[in-house]
């Protein structure tokens, strides 16, 4: 029985890294979060959980991206 070489990973080619994809700028997601919640007063009350849990998504996210957690 003949030993067959075990398979190297690729080796990583010499250079700069590769540039990361931009990120969106959080401030967007944001205003437009805050601008449902111009209209509370004509949706049901049972909407507005929903709109304010948007709100704190978007700043929870906004948050989270300033160093990158």
């Amino acid at each position: 029985m003949q030993h067959q070489p075990t398979p190297q990973p690729p080796r990583p080619v010499p250079g700069p890294p590769p540039a990361a994809a931009p990120q969106p700028d959080p401030r967007a997601g944001i205003e437009e979060a805050m601008a449902a919640l111009g209209d509370l007063d004509r949706i049901p009350l049972a909407e507005h959980v929903e709109r304010f849990d948007a709100v704190h998504a978007e700043l929870t996210t906004a948050l989270s991206s300033i160093d990158k957690v």
